[in-house]
């Protein structure tokens, strides 16, 4: 039943035969699908490679952000997600890109086709032509006959004389036999017609079955190459998931601390200590003061000094006493 349509469709009583004409341009209007559809999906991959872009724009875009503060690490997280999703759109890019390369070899396959059938149902076309001309010329001989009758029915009727209704007798004669010649003329070309029409409509059908096949496995193709880039595509969202789950608040306060700590060890305990005035003295030179008294008694402290080379004791004792001066 199915394999019956076209040939139902071929227009073998239709108005002007004009099937072959239909199926023909279907035909032709295949390799325009073909066409459109890689034009589709090159459209579907340009989407896919700018979004690829975008998302390795924003990947990049997360190391510029702070890495101050105990957030930080979660850059990370988005980075490493976003730059594999960005892959993934790419990976659809280039296998959408060979999907199209199979599409254009169908489509060349289609254009050595159709030029093939087009000289095998050449005779069918001269058999549609010969049925149309046929099919005029009867319509007009059946015309030119019916007007004949009524012409000599008229002339009957009116009385006219026996001349004028043997005259239109002999054109009615004249239109019966050139109605009765197409008559028989188009039975045969009717019947050549059915046959080559059958047998170029089973044609036409059997290519656009193979057509919409081969398109069906086209879209199928494009339909599991977007699946299997989605079923990817879910399972980064799921790793990313993942890592933030493992990203615990704990977990990124440790990573601060470990990364900007100072270290671990804490301050000693400090104690007051007394002063201990011997070993505080001990090798401290004596300040030289500037007396007030005379240069005289300047220079025989100098003098004195000089000479004497008093103890630890006697120094103490002079600095005492100066200080109370």
């Amino acid at each position: 039943f199915v394999r019956e349509h076209f040939i139902n469709f071929s227009g073998r009583s239709g108005e002007r035969n004009n099937g072959f004409d239909v199926l023909y341009h279907n035909m032709k209007h295949g390799h325009l699908s073909t066409k459109e559809l890689a034009d589709f999906i090159r459209e579907r991959a340009t989407i896919e490679e700018a979004y690829s872009r975008s998302m390795t724009k924003l990947a990049k875009s997360a190391s510029n952000y702070t890495q101050l503060g105990t957030f930080a690490p979660v850059w990370d997280v988005f980075k490493t997600s976003t730059e594999k999703l960005a892959s993934c759109h790419l990976d659809l890019v280039r296998r959408l890109q060979e999907l199209i390369k199979e599409v254009h070899k169908y489509g060349d396959e289609q254009i050595k086709a159709y030029k093939k059938t087009k000289e095998e149902v050449s005779g069918t076309l001269e058999a549609v032509q010969n049925i149309q001309s046929i099919t005029q010329a009867l319509q007009k001989s059946k015309e030119n006959y019916n007007t004949k009758c009524v012409e000599q029915e008229r002339l009957k009727k009116e009385g006219a004389t026996q001349r004028e209704v043997d005259k239109a007798a002999v054109k009615l004669k004249k239109a019966t036999d050139t109605y009765k010649l197409y008559v028989e003329k188009y039975a045969a070309v009717k019947s050549d017609f059915e046959q080559k029409m059958t047998e170029t409509a089973q044609k036409f059908q059997d290519i656009e079955e193979t057509h919409l096949l081969h398109m069906k496995e086209i879209i199928e193709s494009l339909s599991n190459t977007i699946k299997e880039i989605h079923l990817h595509i879910g399972e980064v969202h799921e790793e990313f998931i993942n890592n933030m789950t493992n990203t615990t608040v704990e977990s990124l306060i440790q990573k601060f601390v470990e990364s900007k700590g100072t270290g671990k060890e804490r301050p000693g305990p400090v104690e007051f200590e007394e002063c201990n005035t011997s070993s505080a003295v001990e090798g401290v030179k004596p300040r030289k003061r500037k007396p007030f008294g005379l240069s005289g008694i300047m220079k025989k402290e100098k003098d004195t000094e000089s000479v004497e080379c008093p103890d630890a004791d006697s120094v103490v004792s002079r600095l005492i006493s100066n200080n109370n001066t």
